[in-house]
């Protein structure tokens, strides 16, 4: 009984942060896309506190069944806040909502269905899909880890870095170890106290590490804010003399020999060039030069380079396709989708109107 009221508490506490966090988020970063998806994983997340429970538990109700179904669909959530967190060009397409409402299709029939037929059937098949329902959780957890990793060293704002980073990888210890639980359990015909009591409080634990976290940065720094809403910061005289050489040398790395046409130019190939600590140069392009994010700084020397190939007239008949690798993209969809973004025209669009090709 001392067990079943503290889970009880905790699943509470869990739920009324969560439910708080989202109302906050709604609130402040509602215009935002990161934040629409982070107070959307914070909703899915209260349903998960509410539902999660290890071994068999009691039949699924009516009711029960759509919040367990949007529980295994916030993963989905997760694997999109976190792209979106950490690429500022994210946009979500018509395929993410495709790929959620599968999967929370399909935990659907797996709460209501399966796992009702263990009371009355053998639990077989019911073990089979609640293994298959969290192994894709496992699936989504990965991605959303290797996003993070991928992304990471993009991100311009130190203080932000280490708070998206913890963010991701608490969420993920958590989702992770849930579904393994799930799994060793799958099928069990009754409840499994202590994995249950371990589950909720390790959530709990995780829920107010994350609130406390993101109340500790502004959330102008944690989410992605308007550039025109970048202060950027003016040093000491002295400093500033020290930074203004460095901006001027990193500025003649791009307009002279172009590195940012190399492939994996990196923040540390870059500190290396100029002898610097990565930290000093990441410092350097966020608050002198106003980028939060390295691949927006690159992007944005590619497409000055592209633009001046588009409306040269000389260079009506190179294709869009060449442009775009000579000047340091992998492939023709990202250069269209960042091009369109920062001048509002496709490039083929862009070359009529200032070379005059049609």
């Amino acid at each position: 009984m001392k067990s079943a009221a503290l889970e009880l508490c905790l699943r509470s506490a869990s739920v009324a942060l969560l439910l708080v966090l989202a109302a906050l988020l709604l609130t402040d970063f509602r215009k935002v896309l990161s934040g629409r998806l982070a107070a959307a994983f914070a909703l899915g997340s209260a349903a998960h506190a509410v539902t999660a429970s290890i071994g068999a538990g009691p039949p699924v109700s009516d009711w029960h069944a759509p919040l367990i179904a949007l529980s295994t669909g916030d993963i989905v959530v997760f694997w999109l806040f976190t792209r979106a967190l950490f690429d500022d060009a994210f946009q979500l397409r018509w395929w993410h909502g495709l790929i959620w409402a599968a999967v929370v299709a399909y935990s659907f029939v797996v709460a209501y269905s399966f796992v009702n037929c263990m009371w009355i059937a053998p639990a077989g098949h019911a073990r089979i899909a609640i293994i298959m329902v969290n192994s894709l959780t496992l699936v989504f957890v990965a991605l959303a880890v290797a996003q993070t990793i991928g992304s990471w060293s993009a991100d311009l704002v130190e203080r932000r870095r280490r708070v998206r980073v913890f963010i991701v990888a608490a969420s993920a210890l958590y989702g992770g170890m849930n579904a393994l639980l799930q799994i060793a359990y799958a099928g069990s015909r009754v409840t499994v106290e202590w994995a249950n009591l371990l589950n909720v409080a390790v959530l709990t634990a995780i829920v107010a590490a994350i609130t406390w976290a993101m109340m500790r940065v502004d959330g102008a720094e944690l989410f992605t804010v308007p550039a025109e809403a970048v202060v950027l910061t003016k040093p000491a005289a002295v400093e500033e003399a020290a930074d203004q050489r460095l901006v001027d040398a990193l500025m003649r790395l791009m307009a002279d020999e172009r590195v940012y046409r190399h492939d994996n130019v990196t923040i540390g190939t870059l500190a290396t060039r100029l002898k610097i600590p990565e930290y000093r140069l990441r410092r350097l392009i966020n608050q002198r030069l106003g980028y939060r994010n390295f691949n927006v700084f690159l992007n944005n020397h590619r497409i000055e380079e592209a633009k001046a190939a588009l409306a040269d007239p000389s260079q009506a008949e190179v294709p869009v396709i060449t442009i775009a690798m000579d000047a340091g993209f992998q492939s023709l969809g990202p250069f269209n989708r960042a091009f369109k973004a920062t001048t509002g025209v496709t490039p083929t669009e862009y070359r009529k109107v200032k070379a005059g090709v049609v």
